[in-house]
């Protein structure tokens, strides 16, 4: 089986469960009657689904030793999903879904051609050329129709 066929379809199922997680967590906040509480529950089901499969599958021990030498932006990552989180359960209500995923989208693909042009945050280096550059435009041009109409 290939390998790089069966990840993409991986990550187009993790994309479309996105989608779901934004409107799952706009119900909570209807729910709750606030964004945090929902965003709460949301990280708390979510942290029981991985310690449970992690049980499960007897995968590794926490080396808070060995891990106190990873970089400084190898912390931040519950941080930014947090902030995605809040952003997502604040804004899906007022822009919709559509604008909301495609302001997202759009913000993680120039993030992550600079990133990887840089190679900043431990990427490898790939050279924002001009069909990533070009790529980006029409990002942005999607986004611009999407938001207009």
């Amino acid at each position: 089986m290939d390998v790089a066929w069966l990840s993409s379809l991986f990550a187009l199922v993790a994309g479309a469960f996105i989608t779901v997680q934004v409107g799952s967590n706009t119900e909570l906040k209807k729910g709750f009657g606030e964004p945090l509480p929902a965003l709460l529950v949301n990280y708390l089901v979510g942290f029981s689904a991985v310690l449970s499969y992690t049980l499960a599958r007897h995968q590794g021990t926490l080396s808070f030793p060995k891990a106190m030498h990873t970089p400084w932006w190898g912390w931040v990552g519950g941080a930014a999903g947090a902030v995605y989180g809040l952003a997502a359960i604040i804004l899906a209500s007022q822009i919709g879904a559509t604008r909301l995923t495609a302001l997202v989208i759009t913000g993680q693909l120039v993030s992550s051609v600079i990133f990887d042009h840089f190679g900043w945050l431990s990427f490898e280096v790939h050279t924002a050329g001009i069909g990533r550059v070009g790529g980006c435009a029409l990002m942005i041009l999607g986004l611009i129709l999407i938001a207009k109409y």
